[in-house]
């Protein structure tokens, strides 16, 4: 055989590549339809109430999985109609400076990997107001990377789309507040017995208290960590600017 004439390479290799472009392509085109849903589904926002949410389909499916017959506990109210102090209390306790960030607050990303890398494992986290509501409305409750990423991106959308007003509107009205409770009147109603808008400084802080772990207070909404962290969030609401 002539050296200076080399075989042909295999035609399985060649095949082999063609595959991955072509299941790169459909993935890429799978993505980019997906987050264009999913920013016609926040553009929607604007103007138009979300009938349900991610983690609420994910709440209902876990009560009816024991109980066929449960339902959620959930009335969507207007931003007029939840109390200043909740949205105080809420601002306080979850994103200090949301009027301040486009969605991420890096002051926070700071502290939290510097505690959590003092305490060796995991312990806090420094998910805004945005992110939180862009992960409650389109994803589901597993922590991965792909999941992470996913909420960034909408996180962004979220910020240049809506404004902070209607962000905040949106989040109170659907964030899980104890077992099937979600939004600010279910939870009002159901630990108060009153509505969303006559609720005193001290039961706002005691709900926002709940945000990070609600389906453990859904029956006991009284211990000591409860206890010192609405006292701490009193002493914080009247220094929280609201939109």
């Amino acid at each position: 055989m002539d050296p200076a004439v080399r075989p042909a390479p295999p035609a399985r290799p060649r095949r082999f590549r063609r595959l991955l472009v072509r299941l790169f392509t459909v993935f890429t085109l799978v993505l980019a339809g997906y987050h264009g849903w999913v920013l016609w589904q926040v553009w929607r926002l604007r103007e138009h109430n979300p009938y349900t949410t991610a983690f609420m389909q994910n709440g209902l499916e876990r009560l009816q999985s024991s109980n066929p017959t449960a339902y959620l506990q959930h009335r969507w109210v207007t931003y007029e109609q939840i109390s200043e102090h909740l949205k105080r209390a809420v601002i306080a306790a979850e994103d200090q400076r949301f009027l301040d960030h486009e969605g991420f607050d890096v002051e926070a990303i700071h502290e939290a990997y510097e505690k959590n890398a003092r305490g060796g494992r995991i312990r806090r986290g420094a998910s805004t107001i945005s992110q939180q509501l862009a992960r409650n409305l389109f994803l589901s409750p597993r922590r991965t990377y792909l999941r992470k990423a996913q909420e960034a991106v909408i996180t962004m959308m979220i910020e240049h789309v809506l404004s902070k007003r209607r962000i905040l509107e949106v989040y109170l009205n659907v964030i899980e507040w104890g077992t099937g409770i979600y939004g600010a009147e279910a939870a009002a109603q159901h630990y108060y017995g009153k509505a969303a808008a006559d609720l005193e400084p001290e039961e706002a802080a005691r709900l926002a208290a709940m945000i990070p772990s609600p389906r453990l207070y859904t029956r006991n909404p009284s211990t000591p960590y409860l206890e010192q962290r609405t006292e701490i969030l009193l002493g914080q609401m009247e220094y929280v600017r609201v939109p």
